[in-house]
């Protein structure tokens, strides 16, 4: 894990699918300086985007990843993943693209990391007293449920976007998932390795636009019925 001591590299993976609208702005936020880390750097997986989201993504100056064809969202975790493993960084922070995370969060998902107290750190939007949609709360408690019983680990917010890995976790975590289901498998790495993990109250943002963007109600069925497969299995 990272010495606060010595210089600490971290790098946010941002995964976009058709985000023009709002990618620059959502990469124009995310600080690139933050106590504790000596450097930041960012990283868009464009996951096969049909509109001008690498356009906008390079007017931020940051780096660019594509999938010549849209893969899902764990498909472009795991290339961010693998980009950082390849360039070197001691933390990874995972921060979604379309404007639902508030960049001063990032500081406290990584701290715990910076002072060695955790491996994985999820940042948990249901610690917090604010308003989130009937919807979004009914899918996060299947979703947490689903992980319990498949995986046996229990979450707040299995499904958070934000969430921040040691070097140790970066090495080690290794899911397969490439929906929107490889969070919770992400969580069952980290039992199975023996990781320290921290949930962190975060805020979230919903908008028109986040809503449309983020995972539908519909999407998550077949989600369920998969965690169902594998529970069966």
């Amino acid at each position: 894990m990272p010495d606060h001591k010595r210089d600490v590299k971290a790098t946010i993976i941002v995964p976009a699918f058709n985000e023009s609208a709002v990618i620059h702005k959502v990469l124009k936020s995310i600080p690139r300086r933050v106590k504790g880390l000596s450097r930041i750097e960012v990283v868009v997986i464009d996951d096969g985007s049909t509109d001008q989201t690498a356009q906008e993504a390079q007017k931020a100056n940051v780096a660019i990843v594509s999938h010549s064809i849209n893969r899902g969202l764990g498909a472009a975790i795991k290339t961010g993943i693998e980009w950082v493993k390849l360039n070197g960084s001691d933390i990874a922070v995972t921060f979604d693209s379309d404007g639902q995370h508030y960049p001063k969060d990032i500081h406290k998902i990584i701290k715990s990391l910076i002072t060695q107290k955790a491996d994985l750190v999820i940042g948990t939007r249901f610690a917090l007293k604010q308003k989130i949609p009937k919807d979004r709360k009914v899918l996060n408690w299947l979703a947490n449920i689903a992980t319990l019983l498949i995986f046996g680990v229990s979450s707040t917010d299995s499904q958070s976007g934000l969430r921040a890995f040691s070097k140790k976790a970066i090495d080690l975590i290794d899911f397969k998932g490439e929906r929107m289901d490889f969070s919770s498998e992400i969580l069952h790495e980290a039992k199975r390795h023996h990781l320290l993990v921290k949930e962190v109250p975060i805020k979230a943002i919903y908008t028109s636009y986040s809503r449309k963007k983020g995972q539908k109600n519909l999407n998550a069925i077949p989600i369920l019925i998969r965690f169902l497969v594998r529970f069966l299995r």
